[in-house]
């Protein structure tokens, strides 16, 4: 059995309405019935290789109503449509020039899009959109395809292509770079910017050329030009941005300030300073160099670029000298490439230094011709920066003060001197001060001319045995140093001057006598007076020549500073015998000599004698004619187990012991003296006779004031004894002035000499002839005295002998 199926009249429309759009896409025109009306068309722009969007409205004015066919056409050439009425990918179809570059979209907004556009995508485009019961739209686009240019490129007068950066240039001259763009269509707009401002620009012009260029011209580069950024931009297209090319301007800048900086405190000689010299605006960095005068100064540390390298700034360590004051100190900076680009500065250096201070003589006086009572005045000479705040004198190194009363006038550059004295004779120096220090002269020598005097104004006792030679030195205090010396010895036998052969005379103000007594007549006084260039000695130097005999011992000793195991030693000196005498002392334990120490003078100080030790000492002098008696005395150390307790005990157990040694040699000296004054009484004529007390005041005071160790009182035989009738107070005070005949006292052996021998009253006596008798007297006199001394016997007894001297001879009383 057969059945057929007849196809229903709706579906036979829709493959006919099928079959016509078919018709359509293969590129049959279609009928009239169906052609689209005529419309304007819509201008769209894409750019080359970038995507276009072709709108079309396919929403239908009937909202029932369905969409069933959308086709694209290309200069009315089918190139894509959609059907929809078929559900899937097959509902696309697309010409092979679209093949994967364009794609229908209905949402949100129905539109085809082409990507990478190509510029045979330039077209007219139209889009019929067909409804199931609306009628057929068409809608007509032109896209414009927009091919972009090249990259710009910069080149300079040279035609080279400049990338990034132009130059360097030198600053003040011209400049000129070409923008230079290939391609591009429609053609491109050339401009150049800097900072955002348009400076020139080329409108698009079609001349068929592939290239567009515009310059930029600059006549003359000023310093705003330095590193200033120009942009080429290119561009012929809203859709995206221009193309561009930036370029820098490098320029050569010179130097605008140089300035060497000021410093807090200013420059001193002798101290390291730093200066800083600043460059300011040069490009490159400036070279910075340092000149003293035309000479330029070693610089050790590198010079330095600030962060935005427009300041360069260079350090000088530099150590001032006295002679850069005043000199100029010059910075320069210069510019590596540019000749012509130097800045110099300068300063002129006004360097602080500590006084220089020079010192002279005043220029009216002879510096070999300043006698004692002169007036004498000193110039001081002050370079100082800053000025001296003071000034000081120094003479011989101690501070001299203004004292008008007394004739020293001190100002800031003199010094005056009036009724100059031999004290004032020495080294002068002037110091000024400032902040920088203290500057001294070099010292200044005054030299005072004045005649010898002695150096010890006391008469010294001379020891010397008969045929035995004697130095006696005569030593005196002068300016110039005396080059002439006269001796003379006065005794009984009357004054004579001594042969120059017999003495020598030194640079240095002192004459040597070698003396050698042949008789006992030889010995007496001697005195020496010296010449210089002022005139003769005044005073002489005097002497008491004594024969020579031992000395006395050591008296009066004691024991300081006791320990377990040292001890100092103290003895009064005793007559030495007119010689160099050496003191000894000798220590004894149990008999055996532990120690024995000699010194020049009686003190002592034993260590090593071992704790808790018995002692005997025993002291005695010794010279040239032989040792004197001893002295002794008994010390004991102290313990070590109990040294604070035993020392306090011993210390009183010596003190005891010293006590009583004392008053037993002072009850013996009284006894003593009693003696004598017995004896004296009835050997010297009483008209002359003198009160032992007052001889030993007189020589202890002499002693004193000497430092002599001279201790007993009765052996000097040149005591000249006064009358009894010597009450007068007021010559109590000084020496007794002798009678106009003298009292002669042979010493016993071992006895001293009286230091002044007739001193004060010979020296202004004129000499007056000697008399016979009385001068046979004497000798006869003296000469048994002698002869008892060198015969070896011990003689306690004083004769006294008068006789008329020639210094003696007008001699005044002191005292009536």
């Amino acid at each position: 059995m057969e059945c057929s199926v007849r196809p229903s009249p709706t579906r036979v429309l829709s493959l006919w309405t099928l079959l016509i759009g078919s018709f359509n896409i293969a590129g049959l025109r279609p009928g009239p019935s169906v052609r689209a009306e005529s419309l304007d068309s819509v201008n769209l722009s894409a750019v080359a290789g970038g995507d276009a969007t072709l709108p079309c409205d396919t929403r239908s004015p009937q909202p029932p109503d369905a969409l069933l066919l959308v086709v694209w056409y290309k200069d009315d050439v089918p190139i894509y449509s959609y059907d929809g009425r078929v559900k899937g990918p097959s509902a696309h179809w697309a010409d092979a020039s679209l093949a994967g570059r364009a794609r229908w979209h209905a949402s949100p907004h129905s539109a085809l899009k082409i990507r990478d556009v190509i510029p045979t995508d330039r077209a007219l485009y139209r889009c019929r959109v067909d409804f199931k019961v609306s009628p057929t739209r068409n809608y007509k686009l032109v896209l414009h395809v927009i091919e972009l240019p090249e990259k710009p490129k910069i080149f300079d007068e040279s035609d080279k292509e400049i990338i990034g950066v132009a130059g360097p240039y030198i600053e003040d001259t011209s400049l000129k770079l070409t923008c230079v763009v290939s391609g591009g269509k429609p053609m491109p707009r050339l401009r150049w910017w800097r900072d955002d401002k348009m400076i020139s620009k080329l409108e698009p012009t079609e001349d068929g050329s592939r290239l567009s260029t515009l310059e930029l011209k600059i006549p003359k580069l000023k310093r705003d030009y330095f590193e200033a950024v120009y942009t080429c931009t290119a561009d012929n297209t809203a859709l995206v941005p221009p193309l561009r090319v930036n370029v820098q301007i490098q320029l050569y800048l010179r130097p605008l300030l140089v300035e060497i900086l000021s410093r807090e405190q200013p420059l001193s000689v002798g101290n390291e300073a730093e200066l800083a010299c600043r460059a300011v605006g040069a490009r490159p960095s400036a070279t910075i160099t340092w000149w003293l005068d035309n000479k330029q100064m070693s610089v050790t540390d590198p010079q330095k670029d600030s962060e935005d390298r427009n300041e360069t700034i260079s350090f000088l360590r530099w150590t001032p000298r006295m002679e850069d004051d005043g000199r100029t100190l010059k910075c320069r900076a210069a510019h590596s490439k540019l000749e012509h680009a130097t800045l110099e500065t300068s300063i002129k250096l006004d360097l602080h230094f500590m006084p220089i201070v020079t010192l002279q003589l005043g220029s009216t006086l002879n510096p070999n011709d300043i006698e004692e009572g002169d007036d004498v005045y000193f110039d001081c000479g002050v370079n100082a920066n800053p000025p001296a705040y003071k000034v000081v004198w120094e003479h011989n190194g101690q501070v001299m003060t203004h004292n008008q009363r007394a004739g020293v006038i001190a100002g800031s550059a003199h010094l005056a001197l009036q009724g100059v004295s031999r004290e004032q004779a020495g080294k002068y120096v002037c110091i000024a001060s400032n902040v920088e220090g203290d500057g001294r002269s070099e010292p200044v020598t005054l030299q005072v001319i004045y005649k010898p005097v002695c150096k010890n104004a006391m008469a010294a006792i001379v020891g010397a045995a008969i045929n035995e030679a004697a130095r006696v030195t005569c030593e005196v205090d002068a300016f110039p140093p005396p080059k002439n010396f006269q001796w003379i010895l006065n005794n009984t036998m009357g004054t004579k001057e001594i042969d120059p052969s017999k003495f020598t005379v030194t640079n240095v103000g002192r004459s040597i006598l070698t003396y050698t007594p042949n008789t006992e007549a030889d010995y007496g006084s001697l005195s020496c007076r010296a010449t210089n260039l002022a005139g003769q000695q005044i005073e002489p130097c005097r002497y008491t020549l004594l024969p020579a005999v031992k000395p006395d011992p050591p008296t009066n000793c004691s024991a300081r500073n006791l320990t377990d195991d040292s001890a100092e030693l103290r003895c009064a000196a005793g007559y030495d015998g007119g010689l160099q005498t050496t003191y000894f002392v000798e220590v004894w334990e149990a008999g055996e000599l532990i120690a024995n120490v000699s010194t020049i003078t009686p003190v002592w100080k034993l260590q090593g004698l071992g704790s808790g030790k018995a002692l005997k000492l025993a002291f005695y002098a010794n010279n040239a004619r032989g040792r004197s008696e001893v002295t002794t005395m008994r010390v004991h150390t102290l313990s070590r187990l109990a040294l604070h307790t035993e020392a306090k005990s011993t210390s009183g157990m010596d003190t005891s012991w010293a006590l009583g040694i004392i008053a037993g040699i002072v009850v013996t000296l009284a006894i003593l003296t009693a003696i004598a004054l017995l004896a004296r009484k009835r050997h010297r004529p009483l008209q002359y006779e003198a009160p032992v007390q007052t001889v030993k005041a007189y020589k202890g005071s002499m002693q004193s004031a000497n430092h002599s160790p001279i201790q007993t009182d009765d052996k000097n035989p040149d005591v000249v004894p006064l009358g009894k009738d010597y009450n007068c107070a007021r010559d109590l005070e000084r020496p007794p002035e002798p009678p106009p005949y003298a009292a002669v006292v042979s010493p016993p052996v071992g006895s001293s000499r009286s230091v002044h021998s007739l001193h004060d009253t010979r020296s202004n006596t004129p000499h007056t002839p000697n008399t016979p008798a009385s001068d046979a007297q004497s000798i006869g006199t003296l000469g048994e005295d002698r002869r008892s001394v060198t015969s070896g016997t011990l003689s306690r007894r004083r004769e006294v002998v008068t006789t008329r001297t020639p210094l003696l001879a007008n001699a005044r009383e002191s005292c009536v």
